[in-house]
């Protein structure tokens, strides 16, 4: 988007990367529903300690230095593998690095993409 505003889009570089990438969301307790905000998050630097991953901010806010839960939608956590099930397996292990009161998260994503491959 900068290259664009800026006019130079015809000198990026773009590179892809042909690997699996698979992100998983951790959310509030209750969403989409009544839900809580307020709680602590721990872990997220051990999660993308992991490598190839990245944790998004989506629902979070800093409070006295500390990140803090603010919406339905937490964090989004993505992984790349060489393979799906790579990547899948990368993300639940990132989600289990962070952790915050009433954190709830699908367990299932993936699956129907493994079962398509016969995984």
């Amino acid at each position: 988007m900068e290259a664009v505003s800026e006019g130079t889009l015809k000198d990026l570089k773009i590179e892809l990367d042909d690997r699996a990438a698979t992100c998983v969301v951790l959310a509030s307790g209750g969403y989409p529903g009544a839900y809580e905000t307020g709680a602590a998050i721990s872990g997220l630097d051990e999660a993308e300690a992991i490598g190839d991953v990245l944790v998004l901010h989506a629902g979070t806010a800093t409070r006295g230095g500390t990140t803090v839960s603010d919406g339905g939608r937490v964090l989004g956590v993505t992984a790349i593998g060489d393979t799906i099930r790579a990547s899948v397996n990368r993300a639940y292990e990132a989600i289990g690095k962070i952790q915050f009161e009433n954190a709830y998260f699908r367990r299932d994503i993936g699956h129907r993409a493994l079962e398509r491959l016969g995984i």
